[in-house]
């Protein structure tokens, strides 16, 4: 399986998901999570989410939503074999393409539009620029 990271505003993660599911990889959408739903977001535990305090911020960490989610997420990239990392994009994501290197899995960071270089993606196996490097990568075992 291919765990896609990337974020919620990122304009190319559906192609990215669209095109390697075309090209027949089970692809985990943390958008269209499979316990049903359109994802998290921190606004479903408190529409006032955004302007918590950290205490606030630690407590919303137990809510059950954000428990639910985190176990799929955390199931998904158990399962993967390959990560892709899709840019622009935040936090969670690179921790997710980090914890997949840590483990020994496959990364490959696809970034469609140039953006400052970034040495520490030496950790992982690939770069590339667009979706037929992209494939080829994840095809090369």
């Amino acid at each position: 399986m291919i765990y896609v990271a990337s974020s919620w505003r990122n304009p190319y993660y559906p192609d990215v998901v669209k095109r390697l599911r075309a090209e027949g990889f089970p692809v985990y959408d943390f958008r269209n999570p499979p316990h049903g739903g359109a994802g998290f977001h921190w606004t479903d535990v408190d529409e006032k989410a955004p302007e918590w305090t950290f205490e606030q911020y630690a407590d919303g960490l137990r809510h059950p939503l954000a428990e639910r989610q985190f176990a799929a997420d955390l199931e998904a990239l158990e399962a993967a074999d390959t990560c892709v990392l899709v840019l622009p994009c935040g936090r969670s994501a690179h921790t997710e393409a980090g914890w997949m290197a840590g483990a020994g899995k496959k990364v490959i960071a696809y970034i469609p539009e140039m953006v400052e270089p970034e040495l520490m993606y030496k950790l992982f196996d690939r770069v590339v620029g667009n979706l037929d490097d992209l494939v080829e990568s994840i095809n090369d075992r």
